[in-house]
This record gives C-alpha cells, structure tokens and sequence, in this order.
C-alpha cells in the first residue's frame, strides 16, 4: 500500500498517475496557469506617547501588529473591491453564468469580517446575483463586528437547516468564504476562481489551490488572486508532487513512543486524565462540553506554570513550555501519519493523540498571551499593489529540490529567541518590512483629515442625530465632504485632485467617509449623553 524499497533504500510508489500526466490528459485543470500574486505595503503610526517605555515581547508585538492590520476594516474593504469587482468582470459571466468562486481567508474573525464586508459592498453597490456564503467551525467573539457571537447558522440564515455544501452547489449562491474549512476534500466543478488571504505552505497550499483543478464542461480556465504568498512560494509547494512525491529519506515509526515520553514528563497532565477523557471521548454519547471539562486541568496546570514564571522572570521554565507546546503539535502530526503506514497496536498512544488534538488549542499563544494595547497605534499609509498575471511552471531542473523530508527530528523543537522592545519599536520594524514604495496619495490619514473637517458642521451633527447613516448620506453629507476636500487642497494636492476629478475615486472616498463621520457624530452624541448624567 506505501510503497517499495529501491536499491537506494527508499521507498516508490508501485505505480505513479502525476499531477503532470492527469493535466497534461486533461483529467484535472492546471490551477497555476493563471495566477496572480499581490504586495501590500504599509506603514504605522504610534500615537500615545505613554505607551513609548512599554516593553512587549517583539515577536509577540510584531504577531499582534500583523493581525492588527490583516484585521483593519481598510485592508479587508480594499482586498474586498478587488475580490468582487474581479468576480464580476472575470468569472460570473463563465460557464453559463454558473461559477463560482472561493475566498480563503487567514482566522475565523477574518471570515467574519470578510463576510460583513463583501455583503456590504455588494448591496451598496447594487450588484444582482451574487449571495455569499461563510464557513468556520464554532463561534466567534468579535465586539468591533456585533454584540453577539458569530457562527455559520446566524451568518447564513438563509440556509435554513440546509447543508452548505447543498447550498452552494446550488444556482442561489455564487461566492464561498472560508476559515479552515473546505480547504481539502471538497469537490465543487464550479470553482473557477481562488481569492487567498492567508499564508501556504508545503502541502496546504497543493491541497488549497487544487480546489479549483476539477473538470467541467466548458471549465477551460481557473483565476488565483493571491494577497499573501508569492509565486516562488507557491511554486516550491508544489514542486514535491507534480511528477511524483518522492522521499529524501525514511521514516523513524519509533520517534512516537519518545515524543510520548518526553511529553509524560513534563507533568502537564496525568495518565488518569488521559484515559478518562479517552472514555468519553469514545463514547458516542458523549459532548463537547464534557471534553473540554476533561482537560481543564491540564490547561489550569500549563496556565499557572506560565504565570509563575513570567512573575519570577523564569526564561528556562518559558522555554520549557513553549517546546512542550511545540512537541504537542508534532505528536499529532507524526501519529496521525505513521499510524496510517503503521499499526502500532498501542492504546496510550490513540488516548493521547485524541487528548492532545483537544489540548493543544487551549495552550496556543493568542489564547495566553495578554494582548498588547494597541490603541495609539494607527494605519497612515496603505498600498495593495497587483504584480501581474504570471503562470507558474513546474519544470524538471527543480525536481531535486522538491523532495520530501522523512519524520526523522520530530520532538527537536527549541523555544525561540527572546527580546524585549518598546511597542514604538516594533511598529518602526514592521513598518520597515513593509512599507515599500508609498506616496501621500496612500495617505489614509487624509480621510481622517477631511472627516475632523466635516466634524465641524453644525448641520451635519443635527442631521446625524435625527436620521439613520442612510437617510443621512442623502442629506448635506456631499456637498460638506467636497468643501472639506477643497479646503485641504494645500497639504493634500495629490489626493484632493482625484477626489474632485475623478467620479469613481470620488464615490469610493465618500463611501469610506460615510462611515467614519457619521460614526463619530454618534460617539459625539453618545458622549454628551454620558457626560450630562
């Protein structure tokens, strides 16, 4: 079933049916024909100068400034013109006006945010025909979106009850956005195009993109719009299978039973709560909410050593913990292959696999880690640049570099490099990652500009009070948004000129306002209310 041993030692498959030969016989498309990668370049802010002597953890700092601004309402409504505008030039009108279109975005509040964006666009500007839906497992907490909890059945009531699989399949909807979810296994001969908003690699992002590869009658073409990774990314993911996977050495089946071992005397949890979750984990009767019960003190017990030796400044006991996290995720890696080649015949190691799997996302960082204030920072600068329709081509010279590597140093994890640095600091770091090529026409700060100018209108602010934003948009909104342009012509010549010389320009600026001057006249009221009782 796995293979044979050649002469050199290593196993082959007894037969091959390539990713190369299935396109080149036109069984499956070739995703990576039309593929189209872009750059997002941007800089930061720090406002608060009571925050410039707060010491944060620089790659904890970097990690919630990333996520910061993957989670920016901006950067989501930019990559969401692009998603729609793109659907409806290049893919709605395919396959008798039949395709569809899958968006990949990086965590479940993304999902979330993506969905409430991409509807909103779509009805303000009045686009028929295209209904989205959204996919992601459990529910989501995100205040800035909504005061209750997200979840598939409250984002997609139009289901109801249905399958979103069924759904989908169907003529009512046209987009799917996605949150670790139909990203392997799911066959839908429609998707003509890929929008991917997280970061892929090695086999995910093969299983990802081949989402797209399925046949069907007048499917000649498929579209990846990729606002993550690169093509060289991509291409050296693909490279391990596109003749056939080959490996660079063998499999240790026995690492297993040390990773076991060295996870058993880190003393995070005992044998006893092991096989009493495994009995309800294995019974059918048994629910989510008992199983999370069953690893309570496991979690109690990481969480109290964590805080202990942050209180103490016990870099040693830190490190410990973070390999132990590490060591929890390839255990479950490594069984969850080795088992399918080998039957070790070994229960402990089938209790542990499931415990760990339920474990390990009550011990990830950003469920530990005490968020960084991040209000004094803001997004000044902003650039989403398109490099280009490109085929990415898998060709033999490459071949050597697309082996696989054998499970041989699984359990070698070593805790990272710590340092400390101010949050200024850090946003100086990300900003020289990232900044790239940027002008004062990417300025975002000249829509915050243009808006404290509306915010002096008297009339705007009784307006505001007495009418919903809609009502309000029609009322003197516009003729106040182009005084305040106008009036800014000095300082912001570049993006004052094509605000008043461009109509679509124009429009996509207004509607940005819309929501920022009308937001902040309601927290004007709001806060003369609070301040009045």
């Amino acid at each position: 079933m796995f293979g044979r041993k050649s002469e050199s030692g290593l196993p082959e498959a007894f037969h091959v049916y390539s990713m190369q030969q299935a396109i080149e016989e036109e069984f499956i498309l070739d995703v990576l024909k039309n593929y189209t990668p872009y750059r997002l370049a941007f800089k930061l802010a720090h406002g608060g100068k009571e925050y410039d002597d707060e010491q944060v953890d620089k790659a904890e700092g970097l990690k919630q400034l990333a996520r910061w601004v993957r989670l920016h309402p901006y950067n989501i409504s930019q990559k969401v013109a692009i998603i729609v505008e793109h659907f409806r030039s290049s893919v709605a009108p395919l396959l008798d006006s039949h395709a569809k279109a899958m968006a990949v975005t990086g965590s479940r509040k993304e999902a979330v945010r993506y969905k409430l964006a991409i509807d909103k666009y779509i009805r303000d500007e009045g686009y028929k025909n295209i209904k989205t839906l959204v996919a992601f497992s459990g529910e989501v907490s995100d205040p800035e979106s909504g005061p209750d909890k997200f979840s598939e059945a409250n984002m997609n009531p139009e289901l109801r009850g249905r399958d979103l699989r069924e759904a989908f399949d169907t003529d009512e909807y046209r987009i799917l956005l996605v949150a670790n979810k139909f990203q392997t296994g799911f066959d839908q001969p429609l998707l003509v195009a890929m929008y991917v908003d997280k970061k892929l690699d090695d086999v995910a992002a093969v299983q990802t993109l081949s989402r797209l590869n399925r046949t069907y009658p007048g499917k000649t073409d498929t579209f990846v719009l990729d606002f993550v990774n690169t093509s060289d990314r991509i291409l050296k993911a693909f490279l391990p299978y596109y003749k056939t996977a080959r490996l660079s050495g063998v499999s240790d089946p026995n690492i297993i039973h040390d990773l076991q071992a060295k996870l058993d005397s880190a003393r995070i949890y005992t044998s006893s709560e092991v096989d009493t979750f495994a009995l309800a984990y294995f019974d059918p009767k048994g629910g989510q909410r008992q199983l999370q019960a069953y690893v309570a003190p496991a979690v109690e017990r990481y969480r109290e050593r964590r805080k202990a030796a942050l209180q103490e400044g016990d870099r040693q006991g830190l490190d410990a913990l973070e390999v132990f996290l590490k060591d929890l995720a390839s255990f479950i890696r490594a069984y969850d292959f080795l088992s399918q080649i080998i039957n070790y015949g070994d229960t402990d190691l089938e209790k542990r696999s499931a415990f760990y799997r339920h474990l390990l996302p009550w011990l990830k960082p950003e469920n530990l880690n005490e968020p960084i204030d991040l209000s004094g920072v803001e997004l000044t600068h902003y650039r989403l640049q398109d490099l280009g329709k490109r085929r990415i081509r898998l060709d033999d010279k490459a071949e050597e570099e697309g082996k696989l590597k054998p499970m041989t140093d699984v359990g070698t994890a070593v805790p990272r490099d710590r340092q400390q640095a101010s949050l200024s600091e850090v946003v100086e770091q990300m900003n020289s990652l990232f900044e790239g090529e940027l002008t004062d026409a990417d300025l975002i700060n000249y829509a915050h500009h243009v808006r404290d100018k509306m915010l002096e209108s008297e009339v705007l602010a009784q307006q505001a009070a007495t009418n919903s934003k809609e009502q309000f948009a029609l009322g003197d909104f516009h003729d106040v948004m182009m005084d305040a342009v106008i009036e800014g012509l000095d300082n912001y010549q570049s993006m004052a000129d094509q605000v008043l010389n461009n109509e679509q320009v124009q429009k996509g600026f207004a509607a940005l306002l819309l929501d920022l001057v009308y937001q902040a006249f309601q927290k004007q009221s709001d806060d003369k209310q609070d301040a009045a009782t």
